[in-house]
């Protein structure tokens, strides 16, 4: 007897529907084809003691599993919940007339409980796209898979809630999601706060432009003196996700299983990898391929603390991603491409002993020293950052002072304002939503420039030898400081603010 039941495949971060014809024939054997991995092979094992402490078997006849389309590769437990089920419907030990309206999905345990799996949300996005009447999955991945919408979503906690629910003994209410869209006033709560910086403030307006326009940023400054409590408060003045973003970035944790709560995420990601990581660790890949660092960073931010410390050959693969926001993945076989919009925050000391130019400090740096530790990050890839800002350490009458200094929540109004009017702007453009994403065109159209703007920004390019790209970045970045003055027009004031915070580039920064 022929049995087909549905379930899905994650390549990348989207679904594809995989069938599973199960056909038991006269003879004996267990033949299961279609390229599954090892995960797949031993599910007849979990299968077998899963339907044996339920109150089934596993028929010792020639049992035939196909799973199509046999030309892409299947992986992991997750498909043991559709094959038993496709095994007690060809075997007649279940009566399941609608078992092809549901797409089904869930790993097994011995004593039949059902474990979450991977991927749950891309799958039920796949379900809704082929016009299934529901899917059921795990009780643990239901919240996360009706974000969808339109579409019923079954949540079981064993495989005998399922039987029952296909033979509609005991039908199982559909998991009801309660999400809801959060204002874009809301106030990010957080344990990180600016008012807990102490002095700082030319920093603080630095962060609040990155944030205001999506750029790159890099903070140099001695131990101390700030850097990494700077950074880990960003996120707290970013806008709210859209409910498109929170899709997006839910998808890439969901794929990797890093969802840290149920449902949609609310909260931009912030990640900070340790220097040691590997190439493939930071921008996704593998024999089995996942999203890196710089994709489950997708529409938040990437913290890179101590920059020089990295190896070589990590920073230069993210010069691509940082420049078209997205990673090609490509094998033999197949290619994936992952998102990766996000905001690279990064920092470093200002020489190997990270006191360079400070006459009292305990140990100094030669400007030869100073080179080499910076010669440690190429010059494409700072000229990717687009701020390159100078962290001072904090006096002590600041440090000492116990007024609170401007929270982020006033801080992120202006951010909010600023991004506003760049929704406004880029309304007709696709995937473009904030000044760091403009591209020439959209830079010639949006950053026009008077006299005395292009005088300035000439003798910069001149003085500074500046590449073309690094006049890019200025203008976005001038684009931004505008935007928070709420001015349509760029002005040289916009310009030569733009240009101070390309640190890195002017003459003399080295002694």
């Amino acid at each position: 007897m022929l049995s087909k039941v549905y379930g899905g495949a994650v390549f990348g971060i989207e679904a594809t529907t995989i069938t599973i014809e199960v056909n038991i024939d006269r003879g004996i054997g267990y033949h299961l084809v279609g390229l599954p991995d090892n995960a797949i092979k031993e599910s007849n094992f979990r299968i077998a003691a899963a339907l044996k402490n339920n109150g089934f078997r596993i028929p010792g006849k020639k049992i035939t599993i196909n799973m199509a389309p046999a030309d892409l590769r299947k992986e992991g437990a997750a498909y043991d919940l559709p094959l038993a089920m496709g095994i007690l419907s060809a075997s007649g030990q279940i009566l399941a007339p609608k078992l092809e309206e549901f797409l089904i999905m869930g790993e097994l345990s011995l004593d039949g409980s059902l474990q979450p799996i991977r991927g749950a949300l891309p799958i039920a996005i796949k379900a809704k796209e082929d016009g299934y009447k529901g899917f059921i999955l795990p009780m643990a991945n239901a919240e996360e898979a009706a974000i969808v919408g339109d579409l019923d979503v079954y949540g079981v906690s064993n495989i005998t809630e399922v039987i029952d629910h296909l033979k509609q003994h005991n039908s199982i209410t559909p998991f009801t999601s309660g999400f809801a869209d959060r204002s874009q006033t809301e106030a990010v709560v957080s344990t990180h706060d600016f008012s807990d910086v102490k002095g700082q403030e030319s920093v603080k307006r630095c962060m609040e432009i990155a944030a205001a326009g999506g750029h790159n940023i890099l903070l140099i400054g001695p131990p101390g003196s700030g850097k990494t409590m700077l950074a880990k408060r960003l996120p707290t003045i970013l806008p709210p996700m859209t409910v498109r973003e929170a899709l997006e970035t839910t998808k890439i944790h969901s794929v990797v299983g890093k969802l840290k709560q149920h449902g949609l995420m609310h909260e931009r990601p912030f990640r900070s990898p340790h220097h040691t990581i590997s190439d493939v660790a930071l921008v996704g890949g593998g024999t089995y391929p996942q999203p890196g660092e710089i994709s489950l960073s997708h529409n938040g931010v990437l913290f890179l603390d101590e920059l020089p410390e990295f190896k070589r050959s990590v920073l230069e693969v993210m010069r691509q991603p940082l420049e078209d926001r997205e990673v090609t993945i490509s094998r033999a076989k197949f290619t994936i491409t992952y998102p990766c919009s996000f905001m690279l925050v990064a920092s470093m000391n200002p020489s190997p002993s990270g006191y360079f130019r400070n006459p009292d400090a305990p140990l100094s740096s030669t400007p030869a020293e100073m080179q080499r530790y910076l010669s440690r990050i190429s010059g494409p890839l700072l000229d990717r950052i687009d701020m390159h800002i100078e962290v001072t350490p904090v006096p002590f009458e600041k440090l000492s002072d116990k007024r609170k200094g401007e929270q982020s929540l006033e801080i992120r109004r202006r951010v909010l304002a600023a991004r506003e009017l760049q929704t406004f702007r880029f309304s007709h453009f696709e995937n473009i939503h904030y000044n760091a994403q403009m591209n020439t065109k959209q830079i010639r159209e949006f950053c026009i420039l008077d006299s005395a703007s292009l005088k300035l920004l000439k003798s910069a390019m001149d003085r500074l030898h500046l590449t073309a790209r690094a006049y890019d970045r200025i203008l976005k970045l001038a684009r931004t400081i505008a935007d928070l003055e709420k001015t349509n027009e760029v002005a040289d004031h916009h310009i030569a603010e733009a240009i101070q915070y390309r640190s890195l580039d002017r003459e003399g920064w080295l002694g």
